[in-house]
């Protein structure tokens, strides 16, 4: 191709070799003409006459490489098989980010409810800010997926959106998981660490279950929020906080803050902008528009084609209760797609208390449906299954129970059943137990 059509042309190449100095339009108009018109090609510069300024132009422009002449065979195949790689890779992010931006658009979080409407209104307004958002919502209304999105269409989404459950992180390390730790600061710290704070410079640090932080953590946050500064465990140097901070809670904060259990001036610091996240069952006519993206989104992910529900499929979604809340549908979507032998989700493909419209499974807070219920009686007639399905509701019972019997305290309850915190945590999560079953 001659340079000044190459630069014009509404063709995309994968690679493009080019002079740096050449008639009519230079190497470098070119360089600067391809990045914006096609930002996925990958350019390498030649020049006769190579300086260090000249290189550092190229690179600036966005040359792969820059070569000087004479130039041996080797050398430009070399050169090649770099650009090519490295134009692979760009093209593999441009899928992966283009995938990400879909699973977290806001119009598929949020739905059509009036309720949800004006949260989408109320976060389309503050996303563009540095201000702080509470979440509040039940285990699995989709707090994670709408701070995702909140940073997509923030000013901070090509930074990192960083994530940390307060609730799965031993007390003793959760000081250093937000604000990282020097070589030394304590036991076992072998190396320096940056912490969440750190990572999510620029980004966005979302701080999930913030109300089972410690008062002393409490402490440190407010701190750190009301100056933006903080300092690693273990060092005297301050670090600076440019991070956007979202936090969520599963209980409401109101009531811990009265019983003295969260510190009133810290909840009065992230209470600027409040979400309150309605449980799906509250919100029925949401229920086809999430499962078919999430059919999309999964469907995408297994390399299979769905035309979407059956009429009878998407009734039965509709009826059912969903304690799990909106990551119980996105679950039950996803076996679906694994499951199925057909473009069209259809009722064999649903679980069998999805299908009898029975609150229970993994999520239920009611008795479980038959088909995932251990009962103790010899007379119960026997209804075969997976031993995993089968063991999960007589798990759940004997959770919640040891947990109300400790105030769900959740270090003396993992104590009493002689399985470490993170453990405890993550079991309560497989099976629906949040803070609100206190009641």
């Amino acid at each position: 191709h001659e340079a000044e059509r190459a630069g014009e042309s509404s063709r995309a190449f994968k690679l493009v070799v080019t002079d740096l100095s050449m008639p009519g339009l230079s190497g470098m108009e070119l360089l600067r003409k391809i990045s914006i018109k096609h930002p996925a090609t990958v350019v390498i510069i030649l020049t006769g006459y190579g300086t260090i300024e000249s290189a550092m132009e190229a690179a600036r422009g966005g040359a792969t490489d820059y070569l000087t002449k004479p130039i041996v065979d080797t050398e430009v195949r070399l050169a090649v098989e770099r650009a090519l790689r490295q134009q692979a890779l760009l093209a593999e992010n441009r899928v992966l980010r283009d995938r990400l931006e879909d699973r977290y658009t806001l119009a598929n979080v949020i739905g059509g409810d009036h309720r949800m409407l004006r949260i989408f209104d109320l976060v389309g307004a503050v996303a563009p800010s540095k201000t702080t958002v509470l979440m509040y919502g039940e285990s699995g209304t989709g707090k994670s997926l709408l701070a995702h999105a909140i940073h997509q269409i923030s000013q901070r989404r090509d930074k990192r959106f960083v994530e940390l459950s307060c609730g799965s992180i031993p007390e003793t390390l959760l000081e250093s998981e937000l604000f990282g730790h020097v070589k030394g600061a304590f036991t076992g710290a072998h190396t320096d660490k940056i912490g969440r704070f750190q990572a999510a410079q620029g980004g966005t640090l979302f701080l999930d279950e913030i109300n089972s932080a410690s008062p002393g953590m409490q402490l440190k946050l407010l701190r750190v929020l009301q100056e933006r500064r903080f300092e690693p465990v273990g060092s005297t140097q301050t670090l600076e906080a440019d991070a956007r901070v979202i936090l969520a809670t599963n209980q409401p904060l109101e009531g811990l803050v009265a019983s003295g259990q969260f510190r009133q001036d810290l909840y009065y610091r992230i209470n600027v902008v409040k979400v309150d996240l309605p449980p799906l069952r509250e919100r029925p006519g949401d229920i086809p528009q999430l499962a078919e993206h999430f059919l999309r989104v999964h469907g995408a992910e297994l390399t299979k084609q769905f035309t979407g529900f059956t009429p009878g499929a998407l009734n039965a979604l509709r009826r059912y209760t969903y304690p799990g809340n909106v990551r119980e549908l996105q679950n039950i979507v996803e076996r679906a797609a694994v499951l199925s032998s057909s473009p069209t989700i259809d009722l064999p493909d649903l679980p069998a208390h999805v299908v009898e419209n029975t609150p229970g499974g993994a999520f239920g807070t009611a008795a479980a449906p038959a088909a995932l219920r251990v009962n103790d009686s010899d007379e119960a007639p026997w209804v075969p299954g997976p031993l995993e399905e089968l063991m999960r509701e007589p798990e759940r019972r004997i959770l919640l129970r040891a947990l109300k019997a400790n105030g769900f305290n959740r270090q003396k309850t993992a104590e009493q059943l002689k399985i470490n915190r993170t453990t405890l945590y993550k079991k309560m999560k497989l099976l629906g137990i949040d803070g609100a079953d206190a009641a």
